[in-house]
């Protein structure tokens, strides 16, 4: 429900265009730090820790991967892996049998068909076991610099939210959104939307009355519009907080954001 009343009436389609570039324009310099929140070194590592991703947060992912790439660093340590020994590693990030599944097999299928290389094309990743176009796309914009929009849930309810569209599966709002924005554009537009839905625009409360984007939101209302109040709300390095990776990019760092503890680290 439209909460805003300068969006009490309908919208043209060059009016949405413009909104929709000058929302990124502004998350651009909310977030100019805004990154992958998956600690990874290689398109291996973040093809694995993207399909853990599932269904719990990076932090949980980043605390777990460093055991799983230690003692398992190459696709083919994976493929020759003892799952009950995966499991152990991965038990922290839920679902993990059926993950541990998932990224032997992905790892199987990197050794058998592609000589142990991740490949850099969607048509051949989504092939692999555990990987749908939303792990595709993050493993293409972040290890291969290739143009992708990832559709998670933090994405899935900002672009509704800022009526970019009003489609709900994954693949329809990934082509609504990516005929907005040129696609060169798409990878750092995910990441600014993320970053913005996980640090401000909460699913159940978000921080309205400090949102930089207010006056360009037709939901805005939906949350805390006091400041005080929704100031209480940010999370990670907005709130003070330390972020989802414990290797961050230094550009984080020197905004002020803090590393996550290690796993066990109290």
């Amino acid at each position: 429900m439209t909460k805003n009343p300068r969006f009490s009436k309908p919208e043209s389609r060059t009016a949405l265009v413009r909104r929709a570039r000058r929302i990124n324009r502004e998350l651009a310099e909310i977030y100019p730090y805004a990154h992958p929140e998956l600690d990874f070194e290689n398109p291996f590592q973040l093809v694995v820790a993207t399909v853990l991703s599932a269904q719990t947060t990076d932090l949980r992912v980043n605390q777990t991967t460093p055991a799983l790439f230690a003692k398992y660093p190459t696709p083919e340590d994976l493929a020759a892996a003892d799952p009950e020994e995966v499991e152990e590693i991965l038990r922290p990030t839920g679902f993990f049998r059926a993950k541990t599944r998932s990224v032997i097999g992905l790892s199987k299928a990197l050794v058998e068909q592609f000589d142990g290389e991740v490949p850099g094309r969607l048509e051949d990743l989504v092939k692999l076991p555990g990987v749908g176009r939303k792990t595709a796309f993050v493993v293409l914009g972040n290890a291969f610099g290739r143009p992708g929009i990832t559709v998670d849930t933090h994405f899935q309810r900002l672009v509704r939210r800022w009526k970019w569209t009003e489609e709900t599966e994954p693949d329809k709002i990934e082509a609504a959104v990516g005929a907005l924005f040129p696609k060169s554009e798409w990878t750092m537009l995910s990441h600014h939307v993320i970053f913005h839905g996980r640090r401000m625009c909460h699913a159940r409360k978000p921080a309205c009355g400090v949102c930089p984007i207010a006056p360009l939101c037709p939901a805005y209302g939906e949350g805390e519009t006091d400041p005080e109040k929704a100031r209480k709300l940010l999370k990670y390095e907005k709130g003070g907080f330390p972020g989802q990776r414990l290797n961050p990019p230094q550009s984080y760092l020197d905004a002020g954001g803090r590393p996550a503890p290690p796993l066990g680290a109290g």
